[in-house]
């Protein structure tokens, strides 16, 4: 795939985002830029534990279901979810149906209602607190853009010290991509460093 791909308009986007219909307005839209609030990191870290291992098309088109299945991933919602939570998740055919996965998104909600129930805002802040130094030059191709990074793998180290599952660097790295820690948009695309649209 190439890195960037010129529209006929003259847009030129990551190459990504014309792997299928769904990724255009995910690219311009949502990936990269800055995402704050507990809610929202939340909903963000449970989708890329659902992701491991899989293509983010498939999350991406089952996202609305994810929402419906999990309350909206509100937190103290899905943090008193029992067992039959578990059972009626397990049996929806709408979402990803891993026992491992879906006890680790349970668990990880009951993580974050103790860290933000003192403390709003202290899932964002953590987060934010790993971000990078911002790019001054955009990756120019897929091959330079790291799985993970010493930042990601720190994040990861101090959410597992929390009680957090299924947050390893490389999920860690992902959702700083989605959430604009970093901006990994392609050399050439118009939301890119450097570029006038650039997040």
């Amino acid at each position: 795939m190439d890195a960037t791909i010129t529209d006929a308009d003259g847009t030129t986007r990551c190459g990504w985002a014309h792997s299928a219909p769904e990724m255009l307005p995910y690219h311009d839209e949502e990936w990269g830029r800055p995402l704050h609030g507990d809610q929202p990191l939340f909903e963000k870290l449970c989708l890329e534990t659902f992701q491991a291992g899989l293509s983010w098309i498939t999350i991406l088109r089952k996202r609305e279901a994810f929402r419906d299945a999990f309350s909206s991933f509100d937190i103290e919602k899905v943090a008193a979810f029992d067992d039959g939570d578990l059972d009626r998740l397990l049996a929806d055919a709408r979402i990803v149906r891993n026992r491992a996965k879906i006890s680790a998104a349970i668990s990880n909600a009951g993580a974050t209602k103790r860290l933000v129930e003192h403390h709003p805002g202290a899932l964002d802040a953590l987060l934010w607190g790993f971000a990078p130094p911002r790019r001054t030059v955009a990756p120019e191709s897929y091959a330079s853009i790291p799985a993970s990074t010493p930042e990601s793998a720190a994040a990861s180290a101090a959410l597992k010290k929390l009680g957090y599952r299924f947050v390893g660097p490389t999920t860690l790295y992902a959702l700083m991509q989605y959430a604009g820690l970093v901006n990994d948009h392609a050399a050439g695309c118009h939301l890119a460093v450097g570029e006038p649209g650039a997040l």
